[in-house]
C-alpha cells in the first residue's frame, strides 16, 4: 500500500509548457484525501518551484535543490544541508576550466553572474525542449525568472561564498557541448563529499553528498514512520536516481531516457500525457483493490 508519494518537477510534474495540469493537480489532491503524503522533490530553488504549485493550487512539503532543503505546506524551512568551501572551490574551478557558465544556489535564492547568458541558455532548453518553436514565449519565459526575482543577478559568486547568512545548496552548470560536459563530469566524479548528478541533458548539478533527493525522501518517510516499501517516487532524469534506488515503486516517465527508465519498476506516460497522475491514480486503484 502506498502512503507516501514523491514527484519531481521538470519533465516530470510540469508540462512542455512548463505547467501542472489539471489531470496532473487533481490526482495529487485525491492522493492527498486518501491520507496520502505527497512531496513534491525538485532541482528547483524553493522560489522556483512554489510558483508553479500555487499556480496549480497545489499545498504540499517541498524537497528542493535535490535534497538540500526541506521546506512544509506553510514555506517554513525544516533542515537544509549546504555545501562545504571546500567543495565550492573545487566545482568552481573545474567549471571555469571548462568554461561552463553556472548559476548558485542558495538558502537565500538563486543567483547568476551573467544576464544575457542566463537568458541565452534558457531559451536554447526552452525551445529545444519545452515550448517548441515560439520563440517570443521562451524569451518571455527566461526573462519571467529575473523579473519575478526568481533569480537574481549579481556582479561577483564570490560575494555569496563569502556571506556568512547563505549556505550554499547547489551548483548548476549549463552547455549543450556534451562532450565539454562529459569532461568536467569526469573530474568533477573524483572529488570527495559531493553528489554529481543532472535534471537534463544540459546540465550537470552539483550538492553536498547528503543533499540527495533519495536520502532527503528517506528522511521524510522515517520521521512519519513510512516504510520506503510504502513510498513511490515518479521522475525522469539522473537525480531521481537516488530515490528510485530505495523506494518500493519506482515509476519513470515516458520521456525519460532509457537508462533512467531501467532503474524503475514502472514506467509512466509522459509529461504531456499527464503521466503522473497516470501514476497516482493506478497506484490508489491497487489500493482498492
Amino acid at each position: 500500500m502506498i502512503k507516501c508519494i514523491a514527484i519531481d518537477m521538470d519533465g516530470t510534474l510540469v508540462n512542455s509548457e512548463q505547467v501542472v495540469s489539471k489531470e496532473n493537480a487533481q490526482a495529487i489532491k485525491t492522493a492527498q484525501k486518501a491520507g496520502v503524503e505527497v512531496v513534491v522533490a525538485t532541482g528547483r530553488s524553493y522560489e522556483e518551484a512554489r510558483y508553479v504549485l500555487e499556480e496549480a493550487g497545489l499545498h504540499t512539503y517541498l524537497i528542493c535543490a535535490n535534497g538540500a532543503e526541506l521546506r512544509n505546506p506553510q514555506g517554513e524551512k525544516q533542515y537544509s544541508v549546504g555545501m562545504t568551501m571546500e567543495s565550492i572551490r573545487e566545482v568552481e574551478d573545474i567549471f571555469k576550466k571548462f568554461q561552463l557558465y553556472f548559476e548558485v544556489y542558495t538558502s537565500e535564492g538563486t543567483y547568476s553572474n551573467d544576464y544575457e547568458k542566463a537568458l541565452s541558455v534558457l531559451m536554447d532548453i526552452y525551445l529545444s525542449a519545452s515550448l517548441k518553436d515560439n520563440y517570443e514565449k521562451s524569451l518571455e519565459a527566461a526573462k519571467e525568472r529575473f523579473n519575478s526575482g526568481r533569480v537574481k543577478l549579481i556582479e561577483e559568486y564570490e560575494a555569496l561564498f563569502q556571506d556568512p547568512n547563505k549556505d550554499i545548496y547547489k551548483l548548476l552548470a549549463f552547455s549543450f557541448d556534451e562532450e565539454k560536459l562529459e569532461q568536467a563530469k569526469i573530474e568533477l566524479v573524483k572529488l570527495d563529499s559531493i553528489a554529481v548528478s543532472a535534471s537534463g541533458k544540459e546540465n550537470i548539478e552539483i550538492n553536498d553528498e547528503n543533499a540527495q533527493k533519495g536520502i532527503a525522501v528517506t528522511s521524510f518517510v522515517q520521521e512519519r514512520h513510512i516504510s520506503l516499501e510504502e513510498t513511490m517516487a515518479i521522475g525522469d532524469n539522473y537525480n531521481d536516481v537516488s530515490m528510485f534506488q530505495r523506494v518500493g515503486r519506482a515509476v519513470a516517465m515516458g520521456n525519460a531516457p532509457q537508462e533512467i527508465k531501467e532503474f524503475a519498476h514502472i514506467v509512466t506516460g509522459t509529461n504531456d500525457e499527464h503521466g503522473v497522475a497516470q501514476a497516482i491514480l493506478n497506484a490508489l486503484e491497487t489500493v482498492k483493490q
